[in-house]
């Protein structure tokens, strides 16, 4: 089960992915997108869109902030908070979502434009890799 966080840990969050996308990279959509995490160990993670003239090839946020995670120690993600070029809440997409899944898995939270919410409410019945045996030959 994930910790509890504290109001301080959602504002930290918040302004660190609000930092990190003033740092992206967006001049084909003008969409600069920035996101923060928590791990487990307590470190604070972000992540930012980097965009590519050829469109799909550019990095959403997310997996800036998976890269940090990972190259930082790797463990897991406990909570993440995505915003858009005004600092608002932003729901990660259902790529970026399976992406958290695999890092943070079902009790990670997520602030959404609707409130705290699991991965497991935004990703129901989410594939992961378990799966991954079920249909090994």
């Amino acid at each position: 089960m994930a910790p509890a966080l504290t109001q301080d840990d959602w504002e930290l969050l918040r302004s660190t992915a609000v930092e990190a996308m003033g740092q992206a990279y967006a001049p084909y959509s003008n969409f600069p997108v920035g996101v923060a995490g928590l791990a487990d160990d307590g470190r604070l993670l972000s992540g930012c869109n980097v965009e590519n003239a050829s469109y799909a090839v550019g990095l959403c946020a997310e997996c800036g902030l998976v890269s940090d995670l990972v190259r930082t120690g790797g463990g897991r993600l406990v909570a993440v908070w995505c915003v858009d070029s005004r600092g608002e809440t932003l729901m990660p997409c259902g790529r970026c979502r399976q992406l958290l899944w695999e890092h943070g898995g079902e009790q990670c939270r997520i602030q959404t434009p609707e409130g705290e919410r699991s991965l497991a409410e935004i990703l129901p019945q989410a594939f992961g890799a378990d799966d991954l045996t079920k249909g090994a030959r």
